[in-house]
C-alpha cells in the first residue's frame, strides 16, 4: 500500500520547514508513501483579513511563480526519491485550502508543522489548530 503524506510549507518559515524534515523522512520510509509538498499563496481578501488591507501587492502570477520555485528548492532538503516527491502551489486560504488538498488526495496523513504558542495562539497556529480540528486523517504537528 502506498500512502499519501501531505506536508504543507510556508515557504517563508524556514526554521519551520527545517523541524518537519526528518519526520517527514521517516514517515516517507513507511510502505514507500509518496510525500506531496503544498504552499498556499494567499489571495487580496486573505491579506485584508490580517489587518494588511491596500498594500501594494505583486501580482498574484508573480506571487505564485515565486512560491512555486522556493518551494521546489525546499522539496530538494528532503532524502526522498525523486518518483515519490510532489509539489503542489495553489492560491487561497492556508487553512482551507491545506483541509481541500488533505481530501482530495486523499491523504493518509498530514504533517504540519506550528510555531511555539503565545497569547495569540495559546496551544496552537491558527492554522494548524484549523487542520487539526477538521482534518478528515491524521494530523502530526511538528513544534
Amino acid at each position: 500500500m502506498t500512502r499519501k503524506i501531505l506536508v504543507p510549507i510556508d515557504v517563508s518559515e524556514t526554521e519551520l520547514t527545517q523541524k518537519v524534515i526528518t519526520w517527514v523522512e521517516a514517515q516517507s520510509r513507511i510502505d514507500d508513501a509518496e510525500i506531496h509538498f503544498l504552499t498556499v499563496v494567499p489571495v487580496l481578501p486573505y491579506y485584508m483579513s490580517l489587518g494588511q488591507g491596500m498594500v501594494d501587492l505583486p501580482d498574484i502570477h508573480q506571487l505564485k511563480n515565486r512560491a512555486e520555485k522556493k518551494l521546489t528548492e525546499i522539496a530538494t532538503q528532503f532524502s526522498l526519491p525523486e518518483d515519490r516527491k510532489f509539489t503542489h502551489c495553489v492560491e487561497g486560504a492556508p487553512r482551507d485550502t491545506i483541509l481541500e488538498m488533505a481530501k482530495t488526495l486523499p491523504a493518509d496523513l498530514v504533517i504540519i508543522s506550528s510555531h511555539r504558542p503565545d497569547i495569540t495562539t495559546y496551544l496552537l497556529g491558527s492554522n494548524a489548530a484549523a487542520v487539526v480540528r477538521h482534518a478528515e486523517c491524521p494530523v502530526l504537528v511538528i513544534r
